[in-house]
C-alpha cells in the first residue's frame, strides 16, 4: 500500500511540470457586448465569462493538473464557440449558446459545483436567454417582444460592428 501511495505521489508531483494549462493570460478584449440591460450582463458575468469571454478569472485549481488541463481546455473551447470578447457574434453562434442554455448544457454541470454563483434560477435563465437574443438580435426578438418574429435561423439578423463598442475606442 505505502509503495502505490508513493508511486501515485510521484505520478502527481511528476505531471506538474507539464506546461499546458497554466497559460493564464487572457487575450486582450477586442470588443464588449452593449448588453440589452443591466441584468443580462450581469447573470453573463456570473455564469458565462469565464469561458465565453477574454475576461477569464482563473480559479486556483487551474494551477494544478490534471484540474488545470480541464480548465484550460474548457476555455479554450467555450471562447472558440461564443467568445464576446473576440469580434462581432453571429446570429449562428449567438442562437447556439442559447440553445446550450435551454437543454441545460451550459453552464457546465462540472463548473457549477465549485462556481454555485452560476446555477442560474429557471427564471434567470430565461432572463438571460432573453437578453442575448435582444443583444445578439435573433430572429427579431427585441426588449420589447418576446417572441420570435421568424422562425427561420438563417435569416436571423447579424451582429455588425457598429453595434460593438471596440476597446480601442474607449
Amino acid at each position: 500500500m505505502k509503495k502505490v501511495l508513493l508511486i501515485i505521489s510521484g505520478l502527481f508531483i511528476l505531471i506538474q511540470i507539464i506546461p499546458y494549462g497554466r497559460d493564464h493570460e487572457n487575450p486582450e478584449s477586442v470588443t464588449t457586448p452593449e448588453w440589452d440591460s443591466q441584468e443580462t450582463k450581469a447573470l453573463f458575468e456570473r455564469a458565462c465569462k469565464d469561458c465565453h469571454s477574454n475576461d477569464t478569472e482563473w480559479p486556483w485549481y487551474s494551477n494544478i493538473a490534471p484540474a488545470s488541463w480541464l480548465v484550460q481546455h474548457d476555455v479554450n473551447e467555450g471562447r472558440e464557440h461564443f467568445n464576446v470578447s473576440a469580434g462581432p457574434i453571429s446570429a449562428h453562434q449567438a442562437m447556439e449558446a442559447v440553445e446550450e442554455i435551454e437543454i441545460g448544457k451550459m453552464p457546465m454541470p462540472i463548473y457549477l459545483p465549485l462556481h454555485p454563483e452560476a446555477d442560474l434560477s429557471p427564471e434567470e435563465k430565461q432572463t438571460l436567454i432573453n437578453g442575448i437574443k435582444s443583444t445578439f438580435r435573433i430572429g427579431g426578438y427585441s426588449k420589447e417582444s418576446t417572441e420570435y418574429e421568424s422562425e427561420d435561423h438563417d435569416d436571423h439578423k447579424t451582429r455588425d460592428n457598429h453595434d460593438v463598442r471596440k476597446e480601442s475606442e474607449n
